[in-house]
């Protein structure tokens, strides 16, 4: 009986990736399993097609053999050499399935020894000041630390930790199921690989402690919310003895009572009486280095912006200074006696609609417009 192309076995086009290839495969490969499927000869066969068209599509050689001459120019390279057998299996079930399985062929030690410790975060407010000009501040941080008793080894002075009987250091254990193994934690020493008879009596096996450390933060100048420093090494420590994780400091500038931040400029709001921005004037504006004087020109409206270069921020990963815009608020007086009162009816009197207040005629102009166009 003749066999059916490869790539139709596994249901992909020609021109397939590795990774649609290996999707592809699992995808019939649990679908046919014989152990989804007891008893039934017609899933096995599947199953034993689907293993032979991945050997060879899954081997750049073999797959270009196959393009070129079809099922003719791969005849006896199969891993088991005899078409369809199961042989080679156990390597591409464990490429496949590792992700779902823990891992597949290969020895039985722990990857890498003992494992990182957490990494922590901690969220440092800071007034706008601080941020713009850096400065050092002192934290505490609750953490994880290696026990200072046993080092982190769990086991107290004088006695070590043994190597476990059951996985033999591995920290794993296989189990046969069916046609493939199935890799797991060990149960006795839950991965550790050793077995601490006699534990250490401040950490009680576990080689870490709770404890809160005191740590000095360098904030460089220009820092802003989101901005977060490193500290190597000053996170949990790692437990078996392991290398420590890493801090990370994140920022959080708070609100300011007069300036407001975007990126390197800085902005603030000026309030000016009514004659000020009529008549014009010069008044004193705040910046973060101290006062400085800002001139008004006559007849100045409410939003406009006056910019005073260099007294932003220097950003913290370098280039130009940023810029303070100033917003002029034009202030209505309150609170006015009858005098006042008096002198504000009799200097409204005098003023032409068209001459003194150019806006408010083009605004009514527009609305008298836009309802002379409307169609009732």
């Amino acid at each position: 009986m003749s066999k059916r192309d490869y790539y139709e076995v596994l249901g992909v086009e020609r021109g397939a990736s590795d990774a649609e290839l290996k999707k592809a495969y699992r995808r019939v490969a649990m679908k046919f399993h014989p152990d989804r499927n007891p008893d039934d000869k017609e899933a096995e066969n599947r199953f034993k097609e689907a293993n032979e068209a991945y050997e060879i599509l899954a081997d750049s050689q073999k797959r270009a053999a196959y393009d070129q001459f079809g099922h003719a120019g791969v005849e006896g390279q199969m891993g088991g050499g005899s078409g369809g057998g199961f042989g080679g299996f156990s390597d591409i079930f464990g490429d496949v399935f590792g992700d779902i399985f823990g891992g597949g062929g290969g020895g039985g030690g722990r990857r890498g020894g003992p494992a990182r410790g957490s990494d922590l975060r901690y969220d440092l407010e800071l007034d706008l000041e601080d941020a713009v000009r850096g400065t050092t501040v002192k934290i505490r941080i609750p953490t994880l630390a290696a026990c200072d008793i046993c080092h982190g080894s769990g086991a107290k002075p004088g006695s070590s930790p043994q190597t476990c009987a059951t996985c033999g250091g591995a920290g794993q254990v296989r189990m046969q199921q069916g046609f493939f193994s199935v890799q797991q934690t060990c149960p006795k020493c839950r991965g550790r690989g050793s077995i601490i008879s006699d534990p250490c009596g401040r950490c009680h096996g576990r080689g870490r402690v709770e404890e809160t450390k005191t740590l000095s933060v360098k904030v460089p100048p220009g820092v802003d919310t989101g901005d977060r420093i490193r500290l190597s090494g000053e996170g949990e420590a790692g437990p078996d003895g392991g290398p420590a994780g890493d801090l990370y400091v994140q920022m959080v500038v708070k609100e300011h009572e007069l300036f407001q931040r975007d990126g390197k400029n800085l902005y603030c709001e000026v309030p000016i009486s009514f004659a000020a921005a009529a008549l014009g004037g010069e008044l004193e504006v705040p910046t973060l280095e101290g006062k400085v004087k800002l001139k008004i020109p006559a007849e100045s409206q409410t939003g406009k912006l006056f910019r005073l270069r260099g007294k932003g921020v220097a950003p913290v990963r370098g280039g130009a200074t940023g810029d303070l815009l100033c917003r002029v608020v034009v202030e209505t007086p309150v609170n006015l006696s009858g005098k006042q009162k008096e002198l504000l009816q009799t200097f409204a009197s005098t003023l032409s609609e068209k001459k003194n207040a150019p806006r408010q005629t083009g605004w009514f102009e527009g609305v008298k417009s836009f309802f002379g166009e409307m169609k009732l």
